[in-house]
């Protein structure tokens, strides 16, 4: 099996995360990093063994595929030049700025035949993965993510930086249209909105309600899912789903048997297997384009 070569542009958490991953990837051959803070370049590329930049362009010649974890200010023009050059792209979530900029992505990656995918990490928690054929009726869906402070992260509000996650996965599931919006913000720590509710109406009849928040004590990350008959109470740091009847009988509870594992390989994993494939599975940049456009929607009422 050929290995992808692939380069990392931006190595701050995630970007180094991906290294550590793409370091012993039997699919992968990390050939290179990049970043603007050279001296982070050179330490992430010299505890891995490759090259380092401090400008991605110079590696274009050594790379098949380019993943993007620069600031969300830069993931357009980075994936716009690795696609302009043929190159397969990976770009973390949210997928670009503006709704302009992932329009432009999706419709050059589309014309050209070009793989873009967005790394919206939760779609590939394994007990996410579980749930996905199970769910036939959802009628009610509440979320929780809530994290302490932290200054990664907050160039964007907390839409979309957390809550954009569960945006993705909510559509993922319903495939629906939302139909009602309701949302509020407030600002706490930074300039930016740091905790935010909104509740999503669809033309099913189907509610989801979602709290985000960067300034709790501790890390909640819920999800729960109810159906006429049964629920679903998924966590996503446990990586457990129990499924509750909806008939009173306690005994009926079950836990699901879920294969641990670290969502990033998942990804990672999926993205060399489109490449080699030349099929789209999971994240694309439609849907990246979709779940933006959704938090952009709810930021917008939250403001008014």
């Amino acid at each position: 099996m050929d290995k992808v070569r692939v380069g990392i542009i931006g190595v701050g958490y995630l970007g180094t995360q991906h290294a550590r991953i793409l370091s012993y990837l039997e699919e992968a051959d990390l050939k290179g990093v990049a970043d603007i803070d050279f001296k982070k370049a050179m330490q992430i590329g010299n505890r891995h063994g490759v090259q380092y930049y401090e400008n991605f362009e110079e590696m274009l010649d050594e790379i098949d595929a380019g993943i993007v974890a620069t600031p969300t200010s830069e993931h357009f023009s980075v994936s716009m030049e690795l696609l302009n050059k043929g190159k397969s792209v990976l770009v973390e979530k949210p997928i670009t700025e503006t709704i302009e900029q992932a329009e432009q992505l999706v419709s050059y990656a589309k014309k050209n035949g070009m793989l873009l995918q967005v790394g919206h990490l939760e779609r590939f928690n394994p007990a996410v993965e579980a749930i996905e054929n199970m769910i036939t009726e959802p009628r009610f869906i509440e979320v929780q993510r809530l994290g302490s402070f932290s200054t990664r992260g907050i160039d964007v509000d907390v839409v979309l930086d957390l809550m954009i996650h569960d945006l993705d996965i909510i559509m993922s599931l319903i495939k629906d249209e939302v139909k009602v919006i309701k949302s509020s913000g407030i600002h706490v720590l930074s300039d930016k909105i740091d905790i935010a509710n909104a509740r999503l109406e669809f033309g099913s009849g189907c509610v989801a309600t979602l709290t985000a928040s960067r300034v709790h004590q501790g890390k909640v990350r819920k999800l729960r899912i109810f159906e006429p008959t049964s629920y679903y109470s998924i966590d996503y740091i446990d990586q457990e789903v129990k499924a509750f009847p909806l008939n009173g009988r306690q005994t009926d509870i079950k836990t699901l048997k879920i294969k641990k594992e670290e969502p990033l390989k998942k990804e990672l994993q999926n993205f060399f297997q489109c490449i080699r494939d030349g099929k789209m599975r999971k994240v694309s940049g439609e849907e990246g384009l979709r779940a933006l456009k959704l938090a952009f929607s709810v930021l917008e009422e939250a403001s008014t």
